[in-house]
């Protein structure tokens, strides 16, 4: 059963290629965990989140426009298995009435969660959750 979750945290810092998002579940427990990712998604994330402007659409708003204008209703964003310490995430869709899911790099996927008004609602698979908490 997905877990639900909320970005609680972004960590970014000039001395390091790799940054950093925390996520925390929502009610439950409070689990946290953190997801390393690159700084150009960091960034993304960041300033979305903040709400600043760009003269031209980043490559996440992209994403959200052309599913839109093709009719579809992005759902959610689920992240559903950790290998090898990659996390792999699914954006999920609704078209037509069928329920598509997008494998997406989980940075991605959030992003993408973050730029939809309202943000879309990010899950963890418990199986994720267990992995990365040791549980």
């Amino acid at each position: 059963m997905p877990v639900p979750m909320e970005l609680s945290r972004i960590i970014i810092t000039d001395t390091n290629r790799n940054q950093m998002i925390y996520l925390r579940e929502i009610g439950g427990d409070r689990r946290t965990f953190p997801i390393i990712i690159g700084v150009f998604e960091a960034t993304a994330i960041d300033r979305q989140v903040k709400g600043e402007p760009s003269l031209r659409p980043p490559t996440h708003a992209l994403l959200v426009s052309v599913v839109e204008h093709l009719g579809g209703e992005l759902q959610d964003v689920v992240i559903s298995e950790l290998k090898d310490g990659t996390y792999f995430a699914r954006l999920r869709v609704r078209q037509d009435g069928e329920l598509i899911e997008i494998d997406s790099r989980s940075s991605d996927a959030i992003a993408v969660a973050v730029t939809c008004d309202p943000p879309l609602p990010i899950y963890v698979n418990e199986d994720v959750l267990n992995d990365v908490l040791g549980e």
